[in-house]
């Protein structure tokens, strides 16, 4: 469950940072509004790794798209065009 408390309480910041836990983010607020958030170290790595698998996502249906509206390439045309490429061929 996150915390809500307000930025002056950073003043003895250990006292927020002891209300961190994965799951658990602390949000400070300034002047009664979201401004920050501090989170568990787990629950950052966590954030990245879903961004990253959308961002992978994204570019899987983007790829697709291609294929559906150009035509999609043939499993041989990949073959040979890799097998150029380690040859030395452009």
């Amino acid at each position: 469950m996150p915390t809500i408390t307000p930025i002056s309480d950073l003043r003895n910041y250990g006292n927020v940072l002891e209300k961190v836990s994965a799951g658990s983010p602390v949000y400070l607020t300034r002047n009664g509004r979201g401004a920050y958030s501090i989170r568990d170290i787990k629950d950052e790595e966590n954030f990245q790794k879903a961004e990253a698998m959308i961002q992978l996502m994204c570019e899987l249906n983007a790829g697709i798209r291609s294929g559906e509206d150009e035509g999609w390439i043939s499993e041989d045309d990949i073959r040979a065009h890799f097998r150029n490429r380690r040859n030395g061929h452009s």
